[in-house]
């Protein structure tokens, strides 16, 4: 495996983690879709242990993905393997990651437990991982902070086991790139058995460091594998950036020496489809998936571009997928049209009542704006994706009056359920006065934590708005994402979104960090 980086993709898993970032099945089937078409090695598609939610959702993207390997997360013990297990049953090439905390922070704080009882509970959760599936993984969470010896010990035990892959997460975020590097390095040393397992890295990017750190853990420790998220997505700062991995491997072959089989094309739908399915805007100056990524403002870098590209770019933005025909689709456009710009993006409706659905809501968003973008597609199949079985709260109709000097006030009617409410307030502007109307009739309680507001696509004033609201009940955060032309009703839908979420009360368990 000398010239081949595996790249692990836990955006459904640990990405997931992040506060409001929760998925429905559906929406992480179709991530994970997409995923696949980006052609990543390995997809850890959750926690099947954690909720029915989750085991259902591992469930349906074992079952529908054929060419990934598809992996559920275990804490170390025989019913959580049990659950990955059963969920993984219909995929073509499965994964049990596994893991337990190894440094004596959390094995005294959180797990109250003696090395030897760690060591043991390790060893007998990978045998009997492998008893279930052929391909097993081990993570020691805290790896980093854990003291080198007892380390060693267990990572031998385990590989002992059966453990095909070993993990070193850097959980918190603690490491800098030459000293963690240094550190997988030692332990492959060190281990006696090293070379029956491939190595991993899992860096979180607290300090801003977590893709210098992992392709440190590649080049210096010799890693050959790397666990990343899409736009770095996770807990906290974030996991390690896919994007960014994959094309300093390709961009510094020279360096790396080492070849990935991801699909660089797919790499900006996939930052696009996350991005909006999740409601977490990627930031414009960021690296590779930033809308700024490949822009040039100074005159002297414009003149340079211009003569030669390579003066100041190293990477070509159409082979990360930047396009600059973005315009696909008008009013005058067919359904077979929009059926197969859906397949290009990488959507995948399950019916054909579905796509009539879609297509109704294309030609009424067409009516509207007359040129219609990818993102605008995507997001119009986002906004759209809760199935009315799931939807309880739905937005009926919005009306609002702003002038200047007088107090904006808005009507709106939704539905809860079956019921149809119409409620009128006033608010500091349309949108305050909008969600203050739905909030007199609902009374939910729900703090907002987040309202954002981003234009899908640039350059025009006819651009969608896209707006998340971010709602925080009893210790649940979710997010809500809302689209349309006016801003004043993507709000009230993105509110509603986020009511739905609340009202679903899917459950979700962090576990490794």
């Amino acid at each position: 495996m000398a010239d081949k980086l595996i790249i692990f993709d836990t955006t459904l898993r640990d990405g997931e983690q992040s506060p409001g970032a929760s998925m429905t099945k559906d929406e992480k089937l179709r991530i994970a879709r997409q995923l696949e078409r980006l052609r990543v090695d390995v997809i850890e598609a959750g926690f099947a242990a954690s909720s029915n939610g989750d085991f259902e959702a591992v469930k349906a993207i074992a079952d529908a993905i054929k060419e990934s390997t598809v992996c559920s997360l275990s804490r170390a013990n025989e019913r959580d393997i049990s659950r990955s297990a059963e969920a993984l049953a219909g995929a073509a090439r499965a994964r049990i990651h596994t893991f337990i905390a190894t440094s004596e922070l959390h094995m005294e704080k959180k797990l109250r437990m003696s090395r030897e009882q760690v060591l043991a509970q390790a060893r007998s959760a990978v045998a009997y991982a492998r008893s279930r599936v052929g391909d097993v993984e081990f993570s020691p969470e805290d790896g980093y902070r854990s003291d080198p010896d007892f380390l060693c010990r267990v990572l031998e035990a385990v590989i002992d086991a059966g453990a095909t892959t070993i993990n070193i997460p850097d959980t918190v975020g603690y490491g800098v790139p030459e000293l963690y590097g240094n550190f997988i390095r030692t332990l492959r040393e060190r281990v006696p058995n090293s070379d029956k397992a491939i190595w991993s890295v899992h860096c979180h990017n607290d300090l801003g460091m977590a893709v210098a750190n992992s392709l440190a853990g590649v080049k210096i420790g010799g890693a050959r594998q790397v666990e990343c998220t899409i736009n770095g997505l996770g807990e906290r700062a974030g996991n390690c950036s896919l994007e960014e991995v994959v094309m300093a491997v390709k961009t510094r072959r020279d360096y790396f020496g080492l070849d990935v089989t991801i699909d660089t094309t797919q790499i900006v739908p996939a930052s696009r489809m996350v991005s909006q399915t999740t409601g977490f805007v990627v930031q414009p100056n960021k690296a590779v998936v930033g809308a700024n990524a490949f822009a040039h403002a100074s005159g002297i870098h414009q003149d340079g571009v211009l003569k030669a590209r390579d003066t100041y770019e190293i990477m070509r933005a159409e082979d990360v997928g930047w396009s600059a025909n973005k315009i696909v689709l008008g009013k005058l456009s067919g359904r077979n049209a929009f059926k197969q710009r859906l397949q290009d993006l990488g959507v995948e409706l399950e019916s054909e009542a579905e796509l009539n659905n879609a297509f109704a809501r294309f030609k009424d968003l067409a009516d509207r704006k007359s040129e219609i973008f990818d993102e605008d597609i995507i997001a119009l199949v986002s906004d759209e994706s809760v199935t009315a079985e799931q939807e309880h709260y739905r937005l009926l109709s919005l009306a609002q009056h702003s002038e200047t000097g007088e107090r904006p006030r808005a009507q709106v009617a939704f539905a809860a359920g079956a019921v149809e409410h119409r409620a009128e307030s006033e608010g500091n502007g349309p949108v305050d006065a909008s969600l203050k109307a739905i909030e007199s009739k609902l009374q939910s309680g729900a703090e907002m934590l987040l309202y954002s507001v981003n234009a899908i696509t640039s350059g025009s004033t006819e651009s969608q708005g896209e707006v998340t609201v971010r709602l925080q009940l009893g210790g649940r955060v979710v997010n809500g994402v809302g689209a349309d032309p006016d801003i004043v009703v993507a709000s009230a839908k993105a509110y509603l979104a986020a009511l739905n979420k609340l009202h679903s009360k899917q459950e979700r368990v962090a576990a490794q960090g």
